[in-house]
């Protein structure tokens, strides 16, 4: 199969929906790898909540972006664009087709469409916002950036701190929403894309993520985040799963109510997940019922 251009296919969808197996299934299908573009699952200390794939699923095709950092090192989407362009770059050499896997929106859009440029916003907007983080908690920074930039705020993870605290230095130390700076540049890349996405009624979705909580707790979420309560403070440990474990570890909520409080965050997360991919009119979407030979054969053609 020939291209004037390598091709990178794209799968997005919900979390939870089944993209690990079918891009296991689509690599195999055209003898190549697979890049995560899932900002969760690049530390190694976070396999359980992350829902990181299987062993038996990691030994099929190679992988790459996968477990790859520790949660003390400093890792940035920009360091990431840059890692992961580098590396496919690298890996075009040998194949004419890649497989981009995507639960973060905004790393799958540093692969596709690289980076937005921000202004330059003095430091002290930062640190005013990691005090009021501190003193007033998450919910002020949520409101206030759904005053000030209420498209982001309907894209953004909410419970990400320190996403919404970049969002915010920027508003405030440029005097426009953050929003106004997206997509302003457009750049050329050496390959083209594809983009493959998984759908299914949010009814379904909605007790897939339920389930899966609870198979993590089965397979030892709560031991895990306990050795990680410890780094609670670290950016890479600012996401579901773990943060209302570390709730639960400081007497603020019950394990039932931490339970409950992961699934009702990811079914969050899951619904803005939508919110982000149907702003995009390049995605393909299938039923997660649709057979993998069928999505094959349209890659195909």
């Amino acid at each position: 199969m020939k291209f004037l251009k390598p091709l990178l296919v794209c799968i997005v969808g919900a979390t939870g929906i089944g993209k690990t197996a079918l891009s296991i299934k689509i690599a195999k299908a055209f003898s190549t790898e697979i890049i995560s573009a899932d900002s969760r699952q690049f530390y190694k200390e976070m396999r359980i909540g992350t829902a990181v794939p299987s062993i038996k699923e990691l030994a099929e095709v190679p992988h790459h972006f996968i477990q790859n950092k520790s949660i003390h090192d400093e890792y940035s989407v920009g360091n990431y664009e840059k890692e992961a362009i580098s590396c496919i770059e690298n890996l075009f050499t040998k194949h004419a087709i890649l497989v981009l896997v995507g639960g973060s929106g905004l790393y799958v859009d540093a692969i596709i469409n690289s980076l937005d440029e921000f202004p330059k916003v003095d430091s002290s907007f930062r640190e005013a916002l990691n005090l009021q983080l501190k003193n007033l908690g998450i919910k002020s920074l949520q409101d206030e950036l759904e005053k000030l930039d209420s498209d982001y705020f309907k894209t953004v993870d909410i419970n990400n701190a320190h996403r919404l605290i970049r969002a915010l230095e920027i508003c405030k130390g440029s005097g426009k929403p953050y929003s106004s700076f997206l997509k302003k540049q457009h750049i050329t890349r050496s390959f083209n894309v594809l983009k493959i996405g998984i759908t299914a009624e949010r009814e379904l979705i909605y007790n897939r993520i339920n389930k899966r909580v609870d198979k993590m707790m089965d397979e030892g979420l709560l031991e895990e985040a306990r050795n990680l309560h410890k780094y609670k403070a670290l950016n890479a440990l600012q996401t579901v799963g773990y943060k209302e474990m570390f709730d639960f570890f400081d007497d603020k909520i019950s394990l039932e109510k931490a339970v409950e409080e992961i699934k009702k965050n990811t079914r969050r997360f899951a619904k803005r997940q939508g919110t982000w991919h149907r702003k995009d009119e390049e995605i393909n979407w299938f039923d997660y019922k649709t057979k993998p030979t069928a999505i094959i054969d349209f890659i195909k053609k």
